[in-house]
């Protein structure tokens, strides 16, 4: 009987960590999607509430930026205006309170009013800061 007690409890345990890692994995994405909507809109407000104080924002040039500059670059638009974005073969792996995020980043840009597109790969962790993720890093990376 203490067996079966045991193996239950065991079970359900297990059945409520995999439903909150569940339930964080929905958060990360919807975050993600969210600084994905406010880089094409240009969302001052939306970008100040998704990204961490402590910000480290790398490009796939090697350049790194800060909260501030990052927030700047893009609702300025000035050098890139981002028309669109898509996000395609994500992976969310959560380790206590920070998430990993991997995925492909397609945008379609004006730079200087001239039509381009890029398509990098991204590396983005966030960590959970008073119930709500928040971007803390991002380095992009050159596709082969």
């Amino acid at each position: 009987m203490k067996r079966i007690f045991f193996i239950s409890m065991l079970c359900l345990c297990i059945s409520a960590m995999s439903f909150g890692q569940q339930a964080d994995e929905k958060e990360v994405a919807a975050t993600i999607e969210t600084i994905k909507n406010a880089i094409v809109d240009a969302d001052r407000n939306t970008l100040e509430a998704v990204m961490a104080d402590g910000l480290v924002y790398g490009h796939s040039n090697g350049r790194v930026q800060n909260k501030v500059e990052c927030i700047n670059e893009i609702v300025t638009k000035n050098p890139i205006d981002y028309t669109s974005v898509t996000i395609t073969d994500q992976t969310i792996k959560i380790i206590g309170n920070t998430a990993v995020v991997r995925h492909i980043y397609a945008a379609e840009t004006l730079t200087n009013g001239t039509p381009g597109n890029l398509k990098i790969g991204n590396m983005m962790v966030l960590q959970k800061q008073d119930g709500k993720w928040k971007l803390i890093a991002r380095q992009a990376y050159k596709l082969q």
